[in-house]
This record gives C-alpha cells, sequence and structure tokens, in this order.
C-alpha cells in the first residue's frame, strides 16, 4: 500500500511540473509575441513629422565615420589621435529621438569639444554667397582654410540629419528648414561650428564675398554677418582682407565702395581691425578665368592708351 501511493505521488509530481513548463513556455512565446507586435507598431506607427527640407542623408553613420576617418588619416594625420566612433556617437545623441526644432547648443558641444583642433595663423578663410568658389581654391592652395576644411566641417558638407521622437528616431523624409524653426539641428550645429572657426582664427584673415548679389555682398544675416565677424578676437586677429569678387563677365554689382561692404568695414574698425578690401584677387579670379580663358575679364593685361 505504502509503495502505491508513492508512485501517485510520483505521478501528481510529474504532471505538476509539466504543467508548470506548459505554462512558462506559453508565457515566454506571448512575451515574444508581444515583443514582435510591438516592433510592428513601431516600424508603422506613428507617422514622422513632415518638413519642407531634404531628410536625413542616407547610411548617415557610414557618411559620417568614412569621411572622419579620412580626414584624421589621409589628410591630416596629426590629429590620428581623435575618436571617429566617439564623435559619431556624440553626432547621434545630438538629434536622435528628439523634435528637430527644440535642437540646443548644449546637444552638440560634446560633439564640439571631440572634433575641435587647431587652425594655424593666417590661413582661415571665411566666405558668404561664393561657397563653390571658395572650395575650390582651397583644394588648390593649401594655404587657406575654410570652415568645411576642418574636421567639423569637412563631415557635415552637404550633409543632412534630424531627429523624430517616434521609432526609429531618425527622419529619412524631411528636415525642417530654417524659416520653419530656428533650433533646427542643421542651423544650429553650423551657428556653433561657425562661432568656434571664427573664435580659433588668428593673425591675418580673409573673407571671400560675391560682388555680383544684386542685394549686396555683405549681408548682416548671414552666418558670417551675424555670427563669425563677431566672434573674431581682436586681440588674436591683426587684419581682415576683404576679397570681393565679381561672376566673369557680370553683373558687378558692388566694389569695394559698395554700400554693403562699406558698412562692413564699418563694422570691424568699430572692433578695432585693419582692413583692407580687394576688387577681383587676382590669383582667386584666375581660377574663374579657367572655365572662361577668352573672356576679356581674363586678360592678364590690358592695352592703356
Amino acid at each position: 500500500m505504502p509503495l502505491q501511493q508513492g508512485s501517485a505521488r510520483m505521478r501528481q509530481r510529474t504532471v505538476l511540473l509539466v504543467g508548470i513548463a506548459v505554462l512558462l513556455a506559453a508565457l515566454v512565446l506571448a512575451v515574444v509575441l508581444a515583443s514582435l507586435l510591438t516592433h510592428g507598431r513601431h516600424e508603422v506607427g506613428p507617422k514622422m513629422l513632415k518638413w519642407k527640407d531634404r531628410g536625413t542623408t542616407k547610411n548617415l553613420q557610414e557618411v559620417i565615420l568614412g569621411r572622419c576617418y579620412n580626414y584624421i588619416t589621409a589628410q591630416h594625420p596629426e590629429l590620428g589621435d581623435k575618436d571617429c566612433l566617439k564623435i559619431w556617437e556624440s553626432l547621434k545623441d545630438a538629434f536622435m529621438y528628439k523634435h528637430p526644432c527644440n535642437i540646443t547648443p548644449e546637444d552638440y558641444q560634446p560633439l564640439m569639444e571631440l572634433a575641435n583642433h587647431p587652425i594655424p595663423c593666417n590661413k582661415s578663410l571665411f566666405w558668404s554667397k561664393t561657397g563653390d568658389l571658395v572650395h575650390r581654391y582651397t583644394k588648390s592652395n593649401q594655404n587657406f582654410l575654410t570652415l568645411e576644411d576642418t574636421l567639423l566641417g569637412y563631415m557635415a558638407d552637404r550633409v543632412s540629419w534630424c531627429g523624430d521622437p517616434s521609432a526609429p528616431g531618425i527622419n529619412y523624409e524631411s528636415c525642417p528648414k530654417r524659416n520653419e524653426c530656428e533650433s533646427n539641428p542643421g542651423s544650429v550645429f553650423w551657428k556653433m561650428a561657425s562661432k568656434m572657426f571664427a573664435e580659433a582664427a588668428c593673425g591675418v584673415v580673409q573673407v571671400m564675398l560675391n560682388g555680383s548679389v544684386e542685394a549686396g555682398a555683405f549681408k548682416s544675416s548671414s552666418i558670417f554677418g551675424s555670427i563669425e565677424i563677431f566672434n573674431l578676437d581682436p586681440d588674436k586677429v591683426s587684419e581682415v582682407h576683404i576679397w570681393l569678387m565679381q561672376n566673369i563677365g557680370g553683373p558687378q554689382s558692388e566694389s569695394c565702395s559698395g554700400q554693403s561692404i562699406q558698412r562692413l568695414i564699418s563694422i570691424l574698425e568699430e572692433r578695432n581691425f585693419k582692413i583692407i578690401c580687394e576688387d577681383n584677387y587676382r590669383p582667386v579670379q584666375l581660377l574663374q578665368c579657367v572655365h572662361y580663358p577668352d573672356h576679356t575679364d581674363c586678360r592678364l593685361c590690358t592695352n592703356s592708351t
């Protein structure tokens, strides 16, 4: 009789253990299904915010890392101690899962510190409305550096990014323009990078402006006019050279004696800078003339009568 009771108890215990195992398996299956369903909802869930500018650059991580490694290994091996992975992580943390109109300078501060590096004196070249020309010039003349020739600017040049509060945290469809909201990821980034670039300038600095712009070569609301000139340090910068470039064949909307240039000179003089302005700085004009070798503006000398 005791043997039969023991066998019954063993069967009951076995049934109980099997039941517990089945229950645990069911719970695990339920958790997995719930996770899959939740993941699916995130994929097609809350719609991304719609904006007017292009969305985040595809393969942004690969682009940033590739440019960073190229810059510190092939172009500037003296910066080989920079940590590109940390730089990418700090950029990602600055905007991912954040509303793209609520970005602050504090969001980018870690990135600025990680990617910052010294700028040699006499090499800083600022610009406004001359983007293509000024970068053709710095590629042909290594004596000058624009913001886009620094590590920060090189990584971010012509690249776009913005976040979104919903998953996956990055908006690849659209990002806000400046006129949609001032505190968007691109505007805040370039303002901070421009401020840092200006603060680092020393010796003689150059600025290339466009004398063929009908509204005037100098615009107070531009990055150069609103940020960079006010962050140049008069104790570090000895002179400001203005290169006022007109398009080959014109129009010649403004010269060094023009209204907007005189306004710029006045601002700089008030901040105790020495200024030199030159119309159609010849080394840059020769670069322009590569595409227009037979144009009268490109003659090396003219006959005087």
